[in-house]
């Protein structure tokens, strides 16, 4: 169900700077804002998952990683599904140091590589069990998650498109309060638009024997799309 934030509006009268002939009285004009929200619940979701390896040499090191990395990515694609899109967020391979208190240089210790997996899953249902693959497959790193929607263009219109009927109601509203009419539209703007994600939350749960235990819960939240829009009008007596 979509909810509906009540527009927020700015009133403010004033004078056109300028009127449509010389020496013509300027029309006075009447600027409204108006602003809508869009709740909708999110179709996308990118994980991040990494794993992280150390070793004295770095090719020890990235062969390690690899190995790694491809048993994690061979089970993500088996918990994802067909549908699901994999490519590689972030790698790095940086030396390790140890620090002397006696003014001595470092000393070289190894060193750690880093590789970042990005998965895009449209299946939000499976998203507890692509974590939970990664995890068992070796996958080390912080997961991330973030929630997105397939067509945000189409929310983000529906936002404007509810703003700008709000600005021309309290344009028709203010104009009447004052005993005046709309007589035109002279400007209308948009005047920002926000898309508000929600903060995933992960119900971590002990490491589980059980092959058929259930996937870890994700609750997904809703995403926020809000647009604005600032209306001009000209107006006349009544």
């Amino acid at each position: 169900m979509k909810h509906l934030l009540l527009s927020t509006l700015a009133l403010a009268p004033a004078l056109a700077l300028a009127g449509p002939a010389a020496g013509a009285r300027p029309p006075a004009t009447v600027q409204v804002g108006a602003r809508a929200t869009v709740s909708r619940a999110p179709d996308r979701v990118y994980i991040e998952v990494g794993v992280k390896t150390e070793a004295r040499r770095p090719n020890v090191a990235t062969a390690d990683n690899a190995a790694r990395v491809a048993a994690v990515v061979a089970a993500v694609r088996k918990a994802a599904g067909p549908g699901a899109r994999l490519r590689t967020a972030d790698y790095s391979v940086a030396p390790q140091y140890q620090y002397h208190s006696n003014g001595k240089a470092p000393t070289l210790t190894g060193y750690v590589v880093t590789n970042i997996l990005r998965v895009r899953l449209d299946e939000l249902t499976r998203i507890g069990a692509v974590i939970d693959a990664a995890s068992a497959a070796g996958a080390n790193v912080q997961q991330n998650l973030r929630f997105a929607l397939r067509d945000p263009e189409a929310a983000r219109l529906q936002a404007l498109g509810q703003a700008a009927q709000r600005a021309r109601q309290a344009a028709g509203t203010l104009a009447a309060a004052l005993g005046l009419r709309i007589v035109r539209i002279v400007t209308v703007r948009e005047s920002g638009a926000s898309v508000t994600p929600p903060t995933p939350v992960i119900h971590p749960q002990a490491i589980r024997m059980e092959r058929m235990a259930p996937a870890t819960p994700i609750e997904s939240g809703r995403i926020r799309v809000t647009a604005a829009v600032s209306l001009t009008v000209a107006v006349a007596p009544r």
